[in-house]
């Protein structure tokens, strides 16, 4: 995979990061899973097309899944004396 990716083309250099790779947009066509590839494991991959304008493949982490308001509705009862006083805990009530 990287050799492939070290051919004419392509320039490595240092990136806030660490390496970056930029790679022309005909080149890139033939080798996008590795460039992809390349991403996902933190390299910085810039596709720049032929009128200079460039383009990073970022990666968008997997969203975990948050609870939905009001899912439990129904699952859950409450005594009808829930909010009385324990007799347990009458010692500490003023």
């Amino acid at each position: 995979m990287k050799n492939e990716l070290s051919q004419k083309n392509i320039s490595d250099f240092k990136g806030r990061r660490g390496l970056m790779r930029k790679v022309d947009l005909k080149e890139a066509e033939s080798l996008l899973a590795e460039l992809i590839e390349e991403a996902a494991e933190g390299e910085d991959v810039i596709i720049t097309r032929s009128d200079g304008v460039s383009f990073k493949i970022v990666v968008i982490p997997k969203e975990e899944p948050r609870p939905k308001f009001g899912s439990a509705k129904g699952l859950v009862e409450m005594s009808d004396d829930f909010d009385e006083p324990l007799e347990d805990f009458e010692a500490y009530a003023p």
